[in-house]
C-alpha cells in the first residue's frame, strides 16, 4: 500500500503539469496567432504537445494495474 501512495503523488503530479501546460500553450498559441509571431505559436504548439503527453502517461500508467491490482 505505500508504494502506492508515493506513486499516486506522481501521478497526480502529471496530470496538473498536463492541464497547466495545456492551459499555457492555448494561451501562448492564441497570443501567436494574433500577433502573428510564429516563435510564439510554436512554443505554445509545444507546450500543448508536452501536456497531451503528460496526461496520456498518466492515463497509460493507471490502466497498467488490473481492476483488482
Amino acid at each position: 500500500m505505500v508504494a502506492r501512495a508515493s506513486d499516486g503523488q506522481l501521478l497526480l503530479v502529471k496530470k496538473l503539469g498536463g492541464l497547466f501546460a495545456i492551459i499555457l500553450g492555448c494561451l501562448l498559441t492564441a497570443v501567436g496567432v494574433t500577433f502573428e509571431s510564429t516563435s510564439t505559436i510554436v512554443v505554445g504548439v509545444l507546450f500543448l504537445v508536452l501536456g497531451a503527453a503528460l496526461l496520456a502517461l498518466k492515463i497509460m500508467r493507471r490502466n497498467q494495474t488490473g481492476p483488482f491490482g
